[in-house]
C-alpha cells in the first residue's frame, strides 16, 4: 500500500510538470485570439500568442526584472520549489520549503534505505535456508532476520510529507501572486488543478463544490471497490488454474467463471479510472471557463424588436460574382433586433 501511495505522489507530480507546458496557453487572453497579419508585418509577432513557455522570461520575472504570467511562474516552480516564493519578494519562506523538503525527503530516504536493506538480509537468509535444507536435510539453525515494516511506514510518511510541502510551495505562490485582475483565469485553474473545487470557491460558486468532490468521491469508491474485486478474482483464477492438487480443491468456483469475473471486475475499474479523470479534469476547465465569463453579465431587460428594413444588395462587395454584369436592386423585408 506504501509503495502504491509513492507512485500515485509521483504520478500527480509528473501531471503537474505536463499540465504546467500544456495548459499554460489558456492562462493569457492572447489564446482566444487570431492574427491574419502577414509575417512581414511588423505587428503581426506582436498580435500573436505568447510561447507555451519561456525560460527567458521566467528568468527575468525571476530576477525581477519584468513581471511575468501566473501559469510562467507556475510551470517554473513546478521544476524549481521556491522560485514562486523568489518571484512574490517572500524570501523568507525558503528556508521553509527548502529546509522541509530537504529533511523530510531525506530522512524519509534513510528509512527507506534501512527498510530495503533488512528486506534483502531476508531474501538472502531464505535463500541459504532453502540451500541448506535441501543439501543436509536437517532445519536450518540460524533465525530469521526481521523486515524492518516500520521503517518502511516511516520512510513512507516522510516522503509524502515532502511531497506535501512541495505542494504547499506551489499552493502559496499563487496565492500571493499579484494580479490586478480578479478573479485571474490562470489562478482559478490552478487552485482546481493542485485541489479540486477550490477553483470553484475562489469563482464564488461554492455550490458546484459538493457536485464536483461527489463525483470524485463516487468514482473513486467505486475504482478502490472494482479493483479490489479485481485482485480477488484474479488470484482466484490462478489458484483455480494451479497444477497443485491441494490449492485448486480449496477454490470454491472453477477457473472459467473467475475469469469472467476477472474481466467483468477489470473493465468496471477501468471505467471507473475514466470516471475519476473526466469528473477531476471537467471542475479545471469549467473553473478556468466561469473566470473568464465572470465580468460577462445578462440584462434583466430582455426584449425582441422586430421592424422593416431595406436590405442591402451584393453589388457593394467584390466577391459577388454579378456585382458588375448583372446588379441587383435594394430588397425590403423584416429585421429582427434581440437584446439581452
Amino acid at each position: 500500500m506504501h509503495g502504491r501511495v509513492i507512485r500515485y505522489i509521483f504520478t500527480f507530480f509528473l501531471f503537474l510538470a505536463g499540465f504546467a507546458f500544456e495548459g499554460k496557453a489558456q492562462f493569457k487572453e492572447e489564446a482566444f485570439q487570431q492574427t491574419y497579419n502577414d509575417n512581414a508585418d511588423s505587428t503581426a509577432v506582436a498580435d500573436t500568442a505568447d510561447k507555451l513557455f519561456s525560460f527567458k522570461e521566467w528568468g527575468r520575472g525571476i530576477a525581477h526584472k519584468q513581471e511575468i504570467e501566473i501559469g510562467t511562474m507556475f510551470a517554473g516552480s513546478v521544476f524549481a520549489p521556491g522560485t514562486a516564493q523568489i518571484y512574490n519578494r517572500d524570501y523568507w519562506k525558503l528556508p521553509i520549503v527548502y529546509g522541509g523538503i530537504g529533511a523530510l525527503a531525506g530522512t524519509g530516504g534513510y528509512y527507506l534505505h534501512q527498510y530495503k536493506k533488512t528486506k534483502k538480509a531476508f531474501e538472502t537468509f531464505e535463500l541459504d535456508k532453502l540451500a541448506f535444507e535441501t543439501e543436509t536435510g536437517t532445519p536450518y539453525p540460524h533465525e530469521a532476520p526481521v523486515v524492518d515494516m516500520r521503517a518502511k511506514r516511516m520512510g513512507t510518511w516522510l516522503m509524502a510529507g515532502a511531497g506535501l510541502v512541495y505542494w504547499g510551495s506551489m499552493m502559496d505562490g499563487l496565492v500571493c501572486y499579484q494580479s490586478d485582475k480578479e478573479p485571474l483565469p490562470g489562478r482559478a485553474t490552478l487552485y482546481s488543478l493542485l485541489l479540486p473545487g477550490l477553483g470553484q470557491i475562489y469563482n464564488g460558486e461554492l455550490f458546484k463544490v459538493p457536485i464536483y468532490w461527489g463525483g470524485l468521491l463516487v468514482s473513486g469508491h467505486l475504482l478502490m471497490n472494482y479493483n479490489s474485486n479485481y485482485k480477488r478474482f484474479k488470484r482466484i483464477h490462478n489458484e483455480a488454474s494451479s497444477t497443485d492438487p491441494e490449492v485448486k480443491d480449496n477454490v470454491p468456483i472453477d477457473a472459467e467463471t473467475a475469469k469472467w469475473y476477472r474481466d467483468v471486475y477489470r473493465r468496471y475499474r477501468d471505467y471507473s479510472i475514466l470516471a475519476t479523470v473526466a469528473v477531476y479534469v471537467l471542475q479545471i476547465i469549467d473553473a478556468n471557463v466561469f473566470a473568464y465569463m465572470h465580468d460577462f453579465e445578462v440584462t434583466d431587460d430582455i426584449s425582441m424588436k422586430v421592424e422593416p428594413a431595406v436590405i442591402s444588395p451584393y453589388n457593394e462587395y467584390a466577391m459577388h460574382p454579378g456585382a458588375v454584369t448583372n446588379p441587383v436592386g435594394n430588397a425590403v423585408g423584416m429585421r429582427v433586433g434581440i437584446r439581452f
